[in-house]
């Protein structure tokens, strides 16, 4: 959730080699997709550190792709990703 870390993963690579992918999807999005109930724990305090509750998520700020779940089917947001990576 990391930008610190996503960049260090981005030095290990030549340029070009290394495709950002923004999966976009409102908190309120994942948390109604959350099968598990692990936000409503992260939410209760059982679960402490939980990206987009109590742990901050930085949003890349030059992703290479943008996949906005939210607002496109699986099929869609696969195409997209196809199309980046070929």
């Amino acid at each position: 959730p990391f930008r610190a870390d996503r960049d260090a993963a981005r030095a290990l690579f030549d340029d070009g080699e290394f495709v950002e992918v923004f999966v976009d999807a409102p908190l309120e999005e994942c948390e109604k997709r959350d099968p598990k109930g692990l936000y409503q724990k992260a939410r209760q305090g059982i679960i402490k550190e939980f990206t987009g509750i109590d742990s901050p998520y930085e949003a890349p700020s030059k992703p290479e792709l943008v996949v906005n779940t939210a607002e496109n089917d699986i099929e869609t947001c696969v195409k997209q990703l196809i199309a980046a990576i070929v």
